[in-house]
């Protein structure tokens, strides 16, 4: 009876590894796709690959709940040597992973509980889950089911639907400030708006005491006789009057000034 009940266990603990195998070998190649022919993968492929991965699981469920496996909770492990040595055989077992068999890592290995940490986490949300009434539970679970209910209607509309609604938004919604609009248009067509001072005209450099020069053309100055002394003035001066008894003639004094005027601004005077 002895006999049989260990052929049976470690026949069910090849099975199991052999399940467990398939599984491994799954999510490496599903985690190759995903590290390295990410641009060339679709979607229907990775739902293909969880597919495989479920049925796996399922696979290994339906084999632990057979009536002809032993139960594994009632087998207890036990380490019968630890050391800080290196242990080849281990190594080659467990595919490099697990090298050494010391007193370091036995306690996450053959754990079967959860993590201190992990524990008293569990703990504190059922705590806080006892705290919660029954009525605002059914609320929260109420709420929950809303949501999820409005999420399944949009990822199952049509996508045109979804596309004719964004339209819609997008048509509705404007795109602009019509009041600025009317300000830029007054400012182009009308000038509304606009300052209506204007920059001063360039100014060529001339002499200190002479007005401004056409450029292109002679420059006419009148002068003004007083004390003995000719001052020049800039266009739209005073005119000096003609004496009287010689109507179109111009007094040789006149001349001269306007002489010695006219020969300062010559180009080779200056």
């Amino acid at each position: 009876m002895r006999q049989r009940e260990e052929k049976q266990l470690e026949a069910a603990v090849e099975s199991l590894i052999s399940r467990v195998a398939h599984v491994k070998n799954a999510l490496h190649s599903f985690i190759h796709k995903l590290e390295n022919e990410y641009e060339r993968l679709t979607w229907p492929s990775v739902l293909d690959n969880f597919a495989l991965l479920s049925g796996q699981l399922n696979t290994i469920n339906k084999l632990l709940k057979n009536e002809k496996t032993p139960s594994f909770r009632n087998q207890v492990i036990i380490p019968l040597l630890l050391s800080p040595d290196r242990d080849e055989d281990l190594a080659k077992l467990t595919e490099q992973r697990v090298p050494v068999f010391s007193h370091e890592i036995v306690p996450d290995y053959l754990r079967t509980k959860p993590d201190p940490e992990v524990g008293e986490q569990e703990k504190q949300l059922s705590v806080e889950a006892a705290r919660i009434g029954p009525e605002a539970a059914q609320k929260q679970i109420q709420t929950l089911n809303k949501l999820c209910s409005s999420l399944l209607e949009k990822l199952n509309n049509p996508r045109d639907d979804r596309d004719s609604e964004s339209a819609a938004i997008r048509q509705n919604k404007p795109s602009f400030n019509p009041a600025d609009t009317n300000a830029l248009v007054g400012a182009v067509a009308f000038g509304k708006g606009l300052s209506k001072c204007r920059p001063p005209g360039p100014v060529a450099p001339g002499r200190p005491g002479q007005g401004p020069m056409m450029g292109g053309g002679p420059t006419l100055q009148q002068v003004t006789i007083g004390g003995g002394s000719s001052q020049q003035t800039g266009m739209g001066g005073p005119v000096a009057p003609q004496q009287q008894g010689q109507p179109g003639k111009m007094p040789s004094s006149i001349k001269t000034n306007i002489k010695s005027a006219s020969g300062s601004m010559h180009p080779y005077n200056r």
